[in-house]
């Protein structure tokens, strides 16, 4: 594709482009899918447990979960052994 104010060509004209609003899910490998993960388990994660699989400070996990309710997954938090423990619901 041409830019008709520069007459310069799109480095990425053929590249092919999720619509606007689309989400996209993200790399089992890359650290939100860990999260992502770990929060599908049945017993969850703690914020500890995502820290030490991340390397995040606690408000880096604290704001992807953040992220990840923006997105539209829905986050629950129960208590494990009196420590709170965070998972994805069921159908989110």
């Amino acid at each position: 594709m041409t830019n008709t104010k520069t007459g310069k060509t799109d480095s990425c004209a053929g590249a092919v482009k999720a619509p606007m609003g689309t989400p996209t899910a993200p790399r089992k490998d890359s650290k939100i899918g860990k999260v992502i993960a770990m929060l599908e388990r049945s017993q969850g994660a703690t914020l500890e447990e995502m820290t030490k699989a991340t390397g995040w400070q606690v408000h880096s996990v604290r704001a992807a979960l953040t992220g990840l309710k923006k997105k539209g997954q829905k986050i629950v938090k129960t208590k494990r052994d009196e420590v709170t423990c965070y998972s994805i619901a069921a159908g989110s």
